[in-house]
């Protein structure tokens, strides 16, 4: 009896043990938790403090919009507030990463280009109906914010004149493409209007793609990689694209403009 009586108590300090064990174990894992957190709560205001954004000045000046070019222009002033809010979600990705041309070269760089050609389209928009609105590229270059960046009124100023745009282009080239909206007629077939304009995007995009690739890929390559590996394939997309366009007159039983193959090619610019 003495010696069961022994070992169940034995049992019972030992099980008792292992909890107060345990209980240590999870009262250090929580303080451990807890000292994590504190210096996460530490370095989230200064993060937030370093923060930058990007700024971009807003299209003023534009004449009456036609009604029939309202849902174009619609269509592209909203794609300007998307791009900028996408440039401004990978400004916050990037904290940290490239030398110090980073921010205008793969950000920035790109923004301008895909704000140059939804602010072209707007203009070939109300071209087709009413007298074609010139200048709008001056809208496109956009400025940083923040530490280490211009303020906002600096950023507007800077975007807005010529100087802003001359310091984008000498910090990373981009790519001219001819316009292919310029080239199509005011009276594209009903049934053809719907793929002609998501035709139209794609080409733009595809110089944002080509434009962001650009710069990326700086000191990469021999003298001839831009050609080989950015403007030909550009080039062959764009091929592609008008190809399509072609085809959605001839759907409709319309002639296709002439000599729309001819755009297919870009040049850098500068």
């Amino acid at each position: 009896m003495t010696g069961k009586r022994a070992k169940g108590k034995y049992r019972t300090f030992r099980i008792a043990g292992v909890g107060v064990v345990g209980a240590g174990v999870i009262a250090g894992t929580l303080a451990a938790a807890g000292a994590f957190a504190g210096q996460g709560d530490e370095k989230a205001p200064a993060r937030t403090l370093n923060a930058q954004s990007i700024v971009c000045p807003s299209v003023e000046g534009l004449p009456a919009i036609p009604p029939e070019a309202q849902d174009e222009v619609t269509r592209n002033l909203g794609l300007l507030d998307k791009q900028l809010a996408e440039a401004n979600s990978r400004l916050a990705r990037s904290q940290g990463e490239g030398g110090p041309d980073f921010v205008q070269n793969a950000i920035l760089g790109p923004l301008e280009g895909k704000r140059t050609a939804a602010l072209n389209r707007i203009e070939t928009a109300i071209g087709r109906v009413a007298e074609k609105p010139e200048g709008l590229e001056r809208f496109a270059p956009c400025a940083l914010k923040g530490e280490n960046g211009a303020d906002a009124g600096e950023g507007d100023e800077e975007a807005g004149g010529e100087s802003g745009a001359g310091a984008g282009a000498g910090s990373a080239p981009t790519v001219d493409c001819p316009d292919v909206a310029s080239r199509l007629p005011s009276d594209v077939p009903p049934g053809a209007r719907g793929q002609v304009d998501r035709e139209l995007a794609a080409l733009a995009r595809e110089i944002g793609d080509a434009n962001d690739r650009l710069a990326r890929s700086r000191g990469e390559g021999g003298p001839n990689f831009i050609d080989n590996a950015i403007l030909g394939p550009l080039g062959n997309k764009r091929k592609a694209v008008i190809d399509r366009i072609e085809i959605a007159f001839k759907r409709e039983g319309s002639a296709p403009p002439a000599g729309l193959d001819e755009l297919a090619e870009c040049r850098l610019n500068g």
